[in-house]
């Protein structure tokens, strides 16, 4: 089985452990590879591989926090591979285990015995100087607004071709259910379980009383544009990432995505109780 480690290369721990984990799954017979930048980072540069060449592993191992599953994530691509995230963050509320559970976790995942929690994907076109500027896949959320110290954005908002919004604000969230415990959250967006199928949608500070947080179908369409010339520097990050945007930004369009992200929940709890111990404080 080809397994590809992902690691934090800016966290010592995880890329100790990528090391460790790469020798345990040598005595294991499986195929251990790592993007070559990470594989730099944790000195296994003769594991490493392009990203072009991961193909589909068996198992997917994101040693870190949630973003480094995010970042697993957009290694993947399209390919339909499960994530065992291994918490060595701050968080870890997507993880499937803690540190203190590696080994374990990893027996279970090789065994074919830990849960499987399918997270929806969203898609985005973003069309900027009157052409097509990328296509991109969030598992957290796509967000369109102003960047770092830049004045307020207008913003109009329409699903399904149908004008929803229209303010000035620092921008609007347009997450997955997994996403409305990240930026939306803080945003003031409801917290959505990610086995409901849906798109949440978050002003973020709309300069109008009249905006509030919604969650559509997972069949709507959501498109936002800046109509007004002279508020519309807007930025798109996705999954807290800019996407490259050299000229004004005419459009993004975002809607459900056509496959899912596998996570591995080796340690058997359900969202609620995630939720509880990371957030809640039960």
């Amino acid at each position: 089985m080809r397994v590809l480690l992902v690691p934090n290369p800016m966290n010592e721990r995880s890329t100790a452990a990528a090391r460790d984990v790469a020798t345990w799954l040598d005595a294991r017979g499986c195929d251990v590879v790592l993007v070559a930048d990470d594989a730099e980072a944790c000195a296994l540069p003769l594991r490493g591989v392009a990203a072009s060449e991961v193909g589909v592993p068996g198992l997917v191992v994101a040693l870190g926090g949630d973003g480094t599953i995010l970042k697993a994530v957009h290694i993947l691509s399209d390919a339909d591979a499960p994530i065992l995230g291994v918490n060595l963050g701050r968080l870890g509320f997507l993880s499937g285990a803690e540190e203190s559970e590696l080994y374990p976790a990893l027996e279970a995942a090789l065994a074919g015995e830990a849960r499987i929690e399918r997270r929806a994907m969203l898609q985005a076109r973003i069309d900027a100087g009157g052409r097509d500027a990328g296509h991109f896949h969030a598992l957290n959320e796509v967000f369109v607004g102003r960047g770092g110290g830049e004045r307020v954005v207008q913003l109009e908002v329409s699903v399904n071709g149908v004008r929803l919004w229209d303010f000035a604000c620092d921008g609007v969230i347009v997450a997955t259910p997994t996403g409305s415990t990240a930026y939306a959250l803080s945003a003031g967006g409801p917290i959505v379980s990610p086995e409901v199928r849906g798109i949440v949608l978050v002003p973020v500070a709309p300069h109008t009383l009249n905006a509030r947080p919604l969650v559509l179908a997972p069949s709507d369409h959501v498109e936002i544009r800046c109509p007004n010339p002279a508020r519309a520097n807007a930025c798109v990050t996705v999954d807290g990432d800019h996407a490259p945007c050299r000229c004004a930004l005419d459009s993004v369009s975002v809607w459900a995505g056509d496959h899912d992200v596998r996570l591995l929940k080796p340690d058997g709890r359900h969202f609620t109780e995630v939720l509880t111990d990371k957030f809640l404080g039960g």
